[in-house]
């Protein structure tokens, strides 16, 4: 067995650098991270304070304030309230955030805020470590209803509605999903048709389809939204826009012409008040549409500066995409904290004693054990490393920065490919951690059932999963046959896109594949192969490039052909294109992690860092291995010795978990599960106590086996 001995102490202290001066405070004498760290490759060490700096990323301090915030007991989820309980205590919730000053940080200067969106969203995220519905809520509030205003608007809205909406003085609700289209936003069925004699905007739901639903703040709280709706005037219907409208009076009434339904008991995060809203011939000023990217003059006409109505579609959608970044981050924690509560109890709880007659042995010493936590360490260790370089590049975006179409658009891809994979992660990881940890794991008090409830809705709200990655197939469909809209067969199959270096993101994240991998006639010097990062990336990039490649051709005449008989086609590759963009955002996470490895300085850390990039890459190969072979891109002994170093991987990193695990620096104030708190470790030690001293005193029971 390797390293035996539990890594934590019951006054466990996880590592938290110091703000002022941009060091780590240290943890107490006796732990893992104490011992003096040594250089030497052969037996490495982690600078846990170094690398928890690292894993916090490019708005560390702000982190840790956030952190600071949710560890504060008045904005801590209480389980066990009742629905209209924990919606209650919500709402009040937020009213702390806003004295606080919490929430004000992405709104421009001029209104009290700091012109700071990466930081926005990196604090905002923090929030699930207290309870995944305030951290909903506020981004109800601010990033959806708030942010609607601040980047659909213009400055007539933003001085005549932002300052009660940050106030929280106006509450409000994003009306854009309908019961009858929830992802395919441009097909809504809710209308704004203008009356040019009244100067106004009629508002419709014609239909029970076209209902407004799972609006959050809909169906109690909410005294306004920003609802969606077909723009019609003079008889044109000019595609979906966005309209402020107030909803209730200052008793809590709908006004006149509004009704709604409570969407009542969810499958989780229920301290959100999530409703249902309908219009019938609701009346709202034209000054009332949210109208940067599209206006309407007094006569009627209709004016945008984007001309294509597609284009102004999802530039305007595209303006919102700090929905989906945010659930990338906030799923990523809610992951690494169920690993570090699973880890931490496997680390303490024994059980069965195989390799020795008195001791049991510590869960995660067993393979099995390892082999269920550790890749989703890795897998995790990934997202975080992906969502920072994702965080840069949304921030400067919507600075300023780097705003150009191509830009927006490179966001808009990252954000589709990414939030798919982090959301499912985080729904697999709080099963599997919750699993490990037996039945204390099902309890409520250790969070993990809790946190599964609340983000299971994650993998469809802001777009359904399997939707987005449709959305990232079509866009590497598209830079695809841009790059050969001529060419034929024998230049397609030669299809590469090259790595652009001024970009955090490489675009579509296509690389060149320089060569074949081949069988070097042994295991062990297919591991070595294995090992190296080129290997690594050709293998994962080759699997995009060619299972794009490969469509591609197959959907090359499409076009040609009737709409019914090119939707049919494009149907029968469906499931192979979200595969693609899936290994797509694979790669992408795959990347970030390499990056983040060059840029760790201690040479222990980079050691175990090398390692479990590694882990994660060979992860995703071994995952695909049937493609692998089938395509010929490995041999059978190759694919073999895979999973050997996987699990020679995993062995060496037994002994690092407990550190790997520590970095993400998450105390019990954060987690607040007793599994984690130290206590399984004094019950163990305690019994073992027991047991040592009554074979000291010579009264332990003879076993009956031993007997005969």
């Amino acid at each position: 067995m390797v390293d035996t001995a539990p890594r934590t102490t019951s006054n466990k202290q996880t590592i938290a650098p110091d703000r002022s001066a941009g060091t780590a405070r240290p943890k107490p004498a006796g732990s893992a991270a104490s011992a003096p760290q040594s250089a030497a490759p052969t037996h490495p060490t982690i600078d846990v304070a170094a690398l928890g700096r690292q894993l916090l990323g490019t708005w560390a301090d702000i982190r840790l304030d956030a952190r600071d915030r949710a560890a504060q007991p008045d904005l801590q989820r209480i389980e066990g309230q009742t629905m209209a309980e924990h919606r209650e205590r919500v709402l009040g919730q937020l009213k702390i955030l806003v004295g606080h000053g919490a929430v004000h940080r992405a709104f421009p200067t001029a209104l009290g805020g700091h012109d700071d969106h990466g930081g926005n969203i990196a604090a905002f995220e923090e929030l699930v470590i207290a309870d995944p519905s305030l951290q909903i809520k506020s981004g109800v509030q601010w990033g959806l209803f708030g942010a609607a205003v601040l980047h659909l608007g213009t400055e007539y809205h933003h001085t005549t509605f932002l300052p009660d909406i940050m106030s929280l003085k106006v509450p409000g609700a994003f009306a854009m999903t309908e019961t009858g289209h929830g992802s395919d936003v441009a097909a809504i069925g809710t209308t704004a048709t203008y009356d040019e004699a009244k100067q106004q905007f009629v508002i419709n739901t014609p239909f029970r389809g076209a209902w407004k639903d799972y609006l959050g703040n809909a169906a109690l709280h909410g005294t306004a939204a920003v609802v969606f709706a077909q723009l019609i005037t003079k008889g044109v219907n000019h595609g979906v826009h966005a309209f402020y409208m107030p909803l209730r009076n200052a008793k809590g009434g709908f006004l006149k012409g509004i009704g709604g339904e409570d969407d009542g008991l969810k499958g989780g995060l229920n301290g959100i008040d999530n409703g249902r809203l309908h219009f019938t011939n609701v009346r709202v000023p034209r000054e009332n549409l949210l109208n940067r990217y599209g206006s309407v003059a007094e006569d009627g006409t209709y004016s945008s500066p984007i001309a294509s109505p597609g284009r102004r579609f999802f530039t305007m959608l595209g303006t919102l995409v700090q929905g989906r970044v945010s659930l990338d981050g906030a799923a990523t924690t809610a992951a690494a904290m169920a690993l570090t509560i699973a880890i931490t109890y496997g680390n303490q709880r024994r059980q069965f004693n195989a390799a020795s007659d008195t001791d049991e042995e510590v869960l995660l010493d067993y393979q099995r054990h390892q082999r269920r936590l550790l890749p989703k360490l890795a897998t995790t260790y990934a997202q975080v490393f992906a969502h920072d370089e994702f965080l840069v590049k949304f921030d400067a975006v919507f600075s300023g920065a780097a705003d150009t179409d191509d830009d927006r658009q490179d966001l808009e891809t990252i954000a589709a490919a990414l939030k798919p994979l982090s959301t499912w992660h985080a729904l697999e990881t709080l099963q599997e951690a919750r699993e490990a940890s037996g039945g204390a794991g099902f309890l409520a008090e250790n969070r993990m059932v809790g946190l599964r409830q609340d983000l299971d809705v994650y993998v469809t709200f802001e777009g359904d999963n399997n939707v987005l990655l449709q959305l990232v197939a079509k866009r590497l469909l598209t830079d695809y046959s841009k790059q050969f809209a001529k060419a034929d067969a024998g230049a397609m199959a030669r299809f590469v896109v090259q790595q652009t270096a001024d970009r955090a993101y490489h675009g579509t994240g296509l690389r060149s594949l320089a060569q074949t991998i081949g069988d070097f006639g042994s295991t062990a010097r297919s591991v070595a192969g294995l090992r190296d990062e080129r290997v690594q990336r050709e293998l994962l990039t080759d699997r995009v490039e060619a299972m794009i490649a490969e469509i591609a051709g197959r959907l090359r005449d499409a076009r040609k052909l009737p709409k019914a008989d090119a939707a049919a086609a494009f149907n029968r590759n469906q499931n192979e294109l979200i595969e693609a963009a899936r290994a797509h955002g694979e790669l992408l996470q795959w990347e970030a992690f390499t990056r983040a490895l060059a840029k760790t300085n201690d040479p222990g850390t980079k050691q175990v860092l090398t390692w479990v990039r590694d882990l994660f890459g060979l992860g995703l190969i071994e995952k695909h291995l049937a493609w692998y072979l089938i395509n010929g891109r490995l041999s059978p002994k190759r694919a073999k010795a895979v999973s050997a170093y996987i699990d020679r991987l995993i062995e060496r990193l037994r002994p690092h978990a407990q550190d790997l695990v520590d970095a993400f620096g998450y105390g019990p104030e954060h987690l607040r599960a007793k599994i984690a708190s130290g206590a399984e470790l004094e019950r163990q030690d305690e019994a073992r106590a027991y047991y040592a001293a009554q074979r000291a005193a010579g009264t332990m029971p003879v076993p009956e086996k031993s007997k005969k």
